[in-house]
């Protein structure tokens, strides 16, 4: 502990290295991974994270023939990593504004298939991003909607673009399209050679539901129709693989499900009945103030998705 004390007392910049490189092995999964990202030989990476345990006075992860893992402590300190590193992000970004001069490092995290919907248009706001400020760079996170709230609360990103679900005091909220999602069986279900109007909402509540696990339009939906989850996923590609199974229902956004509809592989479902509307919203944290950086990325994306480009 007394070790530990001290490094937070003198962080220096040995201090940073140290820890970004333990940020890149812990999201490797261990040190023959990171060696691409690092571009540093696994000794080296070795040596690093022994000279941080020794610094923090813990161990930080186990490693040999059972595997890489973290241990409890080296969880807690990765989070901990994460955070004041997202800290030292957003105080770059607002040295550079008083410089007026944008450079540094952007974290982003999307909700996952957006890209196949002809009304998101995001790789337009990142061409326009790069154009006012190409010396920023960015990393370009696809996370669950809970994972993106809860990193821009922790400081770990600083812009979300994700599904309207439930608004927080602490984030800033800016439309930028909608989804239209409907409710799919695969090719091999009991419903796929039915018609519609055989299709009862008894037999719908009586089937095997996908859905996903975590505070979303797609959990609220299926609360309020009464689905219970037999499979529970964090992403629409899972529900996919559960559709094809031919034992699950699920929904998808119809521009992600076009193709495969196309192909025969799955159906809609009396889609006068279910279905229902995503709101797309780009999300920053109010506090602290977000820097000229984060700003004008947001400013890309409501100029991308404002009604006069459509």
């Amino acid at each position: 502990m007394a070790r530990s004390q001290a490094m937070l007392g003198q962080l220096s910049d040995i201090d940073l290295r140290l820890l970004r490189v333990f940020r890149a092995v812990a999201e490797a999964g261990g040190f023959s991974a990171a060696e691409l990202e690092l571009n540093v030989g696994r000794s080296t990476i070795s040596r690093h994270i022994k000279d941080l345990e020794v610094r923090l006075g813990i161990t930080l992860c186990r490693r040999g023939r059972g595997g890489f893992a973290l241990t409890e402590e080296g969880r807690q300190i990765y989070q901990a990593t994460l955070r004041l590193l997202g800290s030292l992000e957003t105080f770059r970004g607002e040295i550079s504004d008083v410089h007026k001069r944008m450079t540094g490092h952007v974290s982003i995290a999307l909700f996952d298939k957006m890209t196949t919907n002809p009304e998101s248009r995001i790789h337009e706001a990142l061409a326009e991003f790069d154009r006012l400020a190409p010396e920023v760079t960015l990393d370009i996170h696809i996370e669950p909607i809970n994972e993106v709230e809860r990193g821009l609360m922790e400081g770990r990103f600083q812009l979300g673009v994700i599904p309207a679900h439930r608004s927080s005091s602490s984030l800033a909220y800016e439309h930028l399209f909608y989804e239209q999602m409907y409710l799919y069986c695969g090719a091999k279900h009991r419903f796929y050679a039915l018609d519609d109007e055989e299709i009862s909402d008894e037999l719908i509540l009586d089937s095997k539901y996908a859905g996903l696990g975590y505070h979303s339009p797609n959990m609220e939906v299926g609360n309020q129709l009464g689905l219970q989850r037999d499979v529970t996923v964090n992403d629409q590609e899972a529900i996919v693989h559960c559709l094809l199974s031919g034992r699950y229902i699920g929904y998808l956004p119809d521009h992600y499900a076009r193709e495969l509809e196309q192909k025969g592989l799955i159906r809609s479902l009396v889609p006068q009945r279910y279905h229902y509307e995503c709101d797309f919203v780009a999300i920053h944290r109010l506090s602290p103030k977000p820097s000229r950086i984060v700003a004008t990325f947001m400013e890309c994306l409501c100029k991308a998705h404002s009604p006069e480009k459509k």
